[in-house]
Order: C-alpha cells, then structure tokens, then sequence
C-alpha cells in the first residue's frame, strides 16, 4: 500500500480513488476495474489549454493558473486525478542536451528539434547542459507550479523521451538507423550517456515539485501514482536492437517510478511484445494504433480487443481509451483486474452513472 495521499481540494473523494489504484498495481480489484472518467461542470468555464509554445515563451504564471482554472472547471470522477506538467515538447531532453528547439509558424502545439551530432565521438558522453537557459526554466516552472497548486492538484512528471528517443533527434533518425548496424559500439557509449542522463532529470524535477522520488507531491498523489515511460523510435529497431539497447534503459527507469505506463506507439513498434510483455518494470501497455489523422481518431481500441487481451494473458495491464459505449464493449472481454478505462461524458451525472454500471456488471 501506498502512503496516505494529502487532501485535495479539486479531487475531495482522493482517498478513494487512491485504494482502488492501489489494488490495481497489485492486480486486484475492489469491485470495479479503474475507471478515468471526467467531465466539465456545468457551472464553471475553463480557459483555452497552454501548448508547448506558451511553455516555452509564455507568462509562466499565466500557464499555471489556466492549468489551475481548467482542473477546477473539470469533474474528476473515479481513479481521474487533477494533474498536470510543463513539457516544452517531445524533444525537449534531446534540446537539454545541446540540440536548438524550433517552432513552424503557426503551429504552437508541436515542434522537433534540429540534429547536431556530426560525429559522436566529438560528443561523447552525452551531458545534460544544466545551465541551459530551458532547462532552468523548467526547473522555475516546477517551484512556482508547486507553490500554487499545493493542496488542489497535483504536478506529473514531463514527457520523458529519453534514452534511444534522446540520440535520434540529436543525430536525425535515419542517420541513426544506420549507426546501429555500422557502429554499434559507439551506440553503446552514446546510451551510457543517455541512460546517465535520467536520474539526473528526474530527481532535479522532483525536487522542484517537492516530489517525492516515486512521485509524491506537497499536494498529494502524483496523477495515477505513475510515471510513463516511452521509445517511440523503437518502431525503426529490430527486436534485437530493442533488447541491446532499449528494453535495458528502460527497466533501469522504471526503478525512479513507483510504478510505470508504457506508452507503445505505432503499429511499427508491434514487433516488441515479446520483450515488452516480458519486462519487470512495465505494468501498464499504452498501445497507440495511430489509426488516423485527427487527434480523435488517434486511439481507438475498441479495434484493438484482440491484441489488448494477448497482453493481458501474458501478464500486463493495458490502458483502454474510448468512449462510455466502448468502454462498457471491452469490459465484456477484458479481464477487469489488468485494465484502466480512461473516457469523458457529457455531464458529471453521466460519470457517475457510468462508475455505478462498473460496479454493478462487474
């Protein structure tokens, strides 16, 4: 069991929703499966979201506040807990180390990162720049974000692309496709480095958040008590490749957690399962099918029962994304003690009444 989470003044039934993902690390249940389900109260207005722009150029206290705003103006229901970080994009470890952040106009909700790395051994090891004017402000992001928000939501940690995903955007991925096959051992110093590099980022943004190192706030139960976990370049690894180089690194970051989402994205990136499901330190299988274009139609895993269900025989929790409809399709099929449902309704009523059909078909 975990340590009692503090009170939380946008999430007052907290204690609860902590016993129940308690059981859920443990592979038990209490009488439904987790269930992350939120939905906008109708009396109150939030504010656009900040994106990666206006974290990395914005009023930092503005951002803060409309992340305050909106966790207000949101019913958290079930195992939903308020919570938020301040990434400054998917490259942003890479851009910690050396590489230069860029922006495409009119596009603030992503950006990439411009490869520098000519030769690696002019590089080697790789090095968190501690002074990098980006990373003190995520340093500042966090303290002021820790302050503010003690006692009605909680900080999570950053999009922690690291270890294979931090030498391909500061090589260019094709470039570093080919170093795996014509220079493996130069690979294996570059992910010494990326792997030295990980304690370093999350014990520094702990601090700032006066996390705990598991992920404990001064506000309390640090999102789904979890952090997640990810190799987005694996899709362009072989399964050998995965196991030298990646599935290492990542059980050695999954020891920081208390406990850990693998966020598995893209069909490509299929051909792990076996290393993937075999792991010790990932309890929860994220799988991103990528169906479509559109952010809406990115998960949609209602088609993906059947992959879903061999994960769970083989041991691993999944993460199932859908709508109200969908999610009560899947739990006629899913083993309710290895999944977390996370969807939205229209109303809070709606949400409760979504938990209560939990209960009672479970």
């Amino acid at each position: 069991m975990t340590k009692k989470p503090y009170p939380l003044e946008f999430k007052p039934d907290l204690d609860e929703a902590a016993r129940r993902w308690d059981a859920y690390w443990v592979g038990d249940i209490i009488d439904r499966p987790v269930v992350h389900v939120s939905a906008h109260w109708p009396d109150r207005k939030g504010r656009v979201g900040s994106n990666y722009y206006d974290c990395v150029y914005g009023d930092m206290d503005r951002v803060i506040e409309t992340a305050l705003l909106n966790a207000w103006a949101t019913y958290h229901a079930g195992e939903a807990i308020p919570g938020t970080n301040f990434s400054f994009g998917p490259d942003e470890v890479a851009v910690f180390c050396g590489a230069e952040l860029e922006f495409a106009e009119g596009s603030p909700t992503t950006n990439w990162s411009r490869p520098f790395v000519d030769d690696w051994n002019a590089v080697l090891p790789l090095r968190l720049n501690e002074n990098h004017p980006l990373w003190q402000r995520m340093l500042e992001f966090n303290r002021r974000a820790s302050g503010k928000m003690a006692g009605k939501m909680l900080i999570a940690q950053i999009d922690l692309h690291t270890n294979m995903d931090i030498l391909a955007p500061i090589r260019n991925p094709e470039r570093l496709c080919m170093d795996l096959l014509d220079m493996p051992e130069i690979i294996d110093r570059a992910m010494a480095g990326a792997r030295a590099i990980f304690p370093t980022i999350w014990n520094s943004i702990a601090q700032a958040a006066q996390m705990d190192r598991f992920g404990y706030t001064g506000g309390g139960y640090s999102m789904e008590g979890a952090a997640t976990l990810q190799c987005d370049f694996s899709c362009m690894m072989s399964p050998d490749m995965f196991r030298r180089w990646v599935m290492p690194a990542l059980e050695e970051e999954a020891t920081y957690a208390r406990h850990v989402f693998y966020h598995w994205d893209g069909p490509g990136a299929l051909k792990h399962i076996d290393a993937i499901c075999e792991s010790k330190g990932l309890h929860t299988l994220g799988y991103v099918p990528t169906c479509g274009p559109d952010t809406e139609d990115r998960i949609m895993h209602i088609r993906q029962l059947d992959l879903l269900r061999e994960c769970q025989r083989r041991g691993k929790a999944v993460q199932f994304c859908g709508t109200p409809d969908e999610c009560k399709a899947a739990h006629k099929v899913l083993d309710p003690r290895k999944v977390a449902y996370f969807t939205s309704t229209d109303t809070p009523q709606a949400a409760d009444d979504l938990l209560k059909w939990f209960v009672k078909n479970t």
